[in-house]
Parts: structure tokens; C-alpha cells; sequence
């Protein structure tokens, strides 16, 4: 259980997982809920924290505490991605961004899309340094990975535990996609919902497929991406049905991508190269990946010989380039 609780990833997995959640972080602010600052104008005897707002104590929202909050977490979440002093920014975003939390959902509404991605927050900082593209293998790395995918799939079965907990049998059979097209539906969703009993099925399919997503685990390492492509495809016919958004629960769930794969700079510098020269240069020697490579060049971690070990995907070295 130990060995694959902390199985072993390339670096530059980690450090894209990094960049990636600390971004969001900072587009959910100005995006997904910038609502959380508008709190200051409701009365504060409204303001009912959750458990762990009750426990610490946290004080009743202010103009200047939501202020403080928003900014601070702003800058510190894209200083963050930068993957620069992971634990100490790290921590820092984390407990900010749990306030926010807080904050958004001590009002009478409590998102659940939000469990992974606090969970990848806590995580993040014990993974230590990482650079993109760097090959080398490291456990903490594998450990916070693995953590947040165990978040991510418990917010799936344990959403089906909800609804057969409180709606019972009849959740499967009864009105709850109905009343949500109504509510919120598309057009999309309005066609779907003229044809008979296909409403019923869907509610069937999604209590199922809740309550089988702890499979993706012991699927090998081809099917366990097809799975988790089904996840996203999930999610994407509920945003165009529904309108319903799993953002943060989407930005956790790439913590089962081979994201060192991703390396949207060096893409861009080829093209650069490609644009500037009017075709692909040879690769000067001293750009090649292995012993010559610059090891002060953060984008040039891979070794050539490295060999992917268990169901990794091999990390990706440094692409040629003018």
C-alpha cells in the first residue's frame, strides 16, 4: 500500500501540476467566484461558518478582511506558479485560499467541486522543488499526486453515497434531472429531455458510474486515461445540459495526466524558431538533451537513457529547438 501510495513520478510532472493548480487558483478569483467578496454587504449575523470556522475561530467577514484575502491570495498564487520556494508559498496559498473557502460557503451553500482541489493545495507544498521537464523521479512528488486522485474519486462515490443516503432508490427514479433542465437547462437539454425514460436512465448511469469510479485505479495505464477521458466527457454533457460547472474539480483530476508531456513554452519558442527562420533549424549540439545539456536550464531535465518504471508514462526531455 506504502510503494503505491508514493509511486515514483517524473518531476516535471509535478511542477506542471503545480503551475497548473496555483493558475487556477488565480483565475477562480477573478472568474469562477469573484461573488465571495460581494459577502461583505450581507449582514453578519447571517454568517454561520462551517466546522472548522467554528473550531480555529475565524472572525465574520469585513470589507477589509475579504480585501486583504482577495489580493493577497492573487499574488501569492501566481507567484506560486512560478514554482519558486514551493513550501513557504505553498502554505500560503493553501491557508488563504481555505479561507476563501470558508468565506464562499458559510452562507448556506456548500460546493462539493471544491474537495480536490483543496486537498491538491494541502498536498502540494511537502512535494518540494521541481522543474519542468525534469525526468528524475521523486515519491513526495508521487505521494501528493496520488492523494489528490484519491480526493478526486471520493468526490464521486461519495456524491452517490449522498444521494442514496438522502434520496434513497427513488433518487434514481424520481425528477432530480428535470427539475434541474428546468431550472438551468439548455436547449440540448431539452431535447433530450422529449424522449422517454431517457432522463431515468441518465440518473441510473450517473449513480453507477459514481459508485464504480474507484475502478480507475486498477486499470492499467492506458485504460485508467480512457477512464479518466470519460470523467471529463462526463462533465462536459453536464455543462452543456445543465449548465453546471466542475471547474475546480476538473483543474484536481489532471493529477492523473502525464503533464511533463505539456510544454506550452517550448512549443512556443519552436514556433518562434519556425517563424523567424522560415523552418526548423538544426539543433546545436550544446542544446541536446543528455551530459552536455545546461543543467542551470530548468526546461532541460531529462536524461536521455531515463526508463519509465511501473505504469508512468515516460517524461519527455527537452524538445529540439532552434
Amino acid at each position: 500500500m506504502t510503494r503505491w501510495l508514493t509511486e515514483a513520478v517524473p518531476r516535471g510532472r509535478v511542477a506542471a501540476f503545480r503551475t497548473l493548480i496555483y493558475l487556477f487558483v488565480a483565475a477562480d478569483l477573478v472568474i469562477f467566484t469573484p461573488w465571495v467578496r460581494t459577502r461583505v454587504s450581507v449582514p453578519g449575523e447571517l454568517y454561520q461558518p462551517l466546522l472548522i470556522g467554528r473550531l480555529l475561530p475565524l472572525p465574520t467577514p469585513t470589507p477589509a478582511l475579504v480585501a486583504v484575502i482577495f489580493w493577497s491570495l492573487l499574488l501569492l498564487a501566481l507567484l506560486a506558479a512560478t514554482g519558486r520556494a514551493p513550501r513557504l508559498l505553498g502554505w500560503a496559498v493553501c491557508a488563504l485560499y481555505l479561507e476563501w473557502m470558508i468565506i464562499a460557503m458559510s452562507y448556506g451553500k456548500v460546493d462539493h467541486d471544491r474537495f480536490g482541489l483543496l486537498v491538491a493545495l494541502a498536498v502540494l507544498p511537502t512535494a518540494g522543488r521541481a522543474r519542468h521537464g525534469d525526468a528524475t523521479r521523486t515519491e513526495a512528488g508521487g505521494w501528493a499526486l496520488r492523494v489528490t486522485q484519491i480526493a478526486v474519486v471520493c468526490t464521486y462515490f461519495l456524491a452517490a453515497f449522498a444521494k442514496l443516503r438522502f434520496g434513497g432508490l427513488d433518487w434514481l427514479t424520481g425528477s432530480v434531472l428535470a427539475r434541474a433542465i428546468i431550472r438551468r437547462g439548455t436547449d440540448l437539454a431539452d431535447l433530450i429531455a422529449q424522449v422517454p425514460y431517457l432522463l431515468i436512465a441518465a440518473q441510473i448511469g450517473i449513480v453507477a458510474f459514481e459508485l464504480l469510479s474507484p475502478v480507475v485505479f486498477f486499470l492499467p495505464q492506458r485504460w485508467r486515461l480512457a477512464m479518466v477521458g470519460f470523467f471529463y466527457s462526463f462533465h462536459a454533457v453536464t455543462i452543456a445540459t445543465i449548465t453546471i460547472s466542475f471547474a475546480p474539480h476538473l483543474a484536481a483530476m489532471t493529477s492523473f495526466l502525464p503533464l511533463e508531456r505539456v510544454r506550452p513554452l517550448v512549443w512556443a519558442r519552436r514556433l518562434v524558431g519556425r517563424d523567424t527562420n522560415g523552418s526548423t533549424a538544426a539543433v546545436p549540439e550544446t542544446e541536446a538533451t543528455g551530459p552536455a545539456a545546461d543543467a542551470s536550464d530548468p526546461s532541460a531535465g531529462a536524461e536521455a537513457g531515463s526508463t519509465p518504471r511501473g505504469d508512468q508514462a515516460p517524461a519527455l526531455g527537452r524538445p529540439a529547438a532552434p
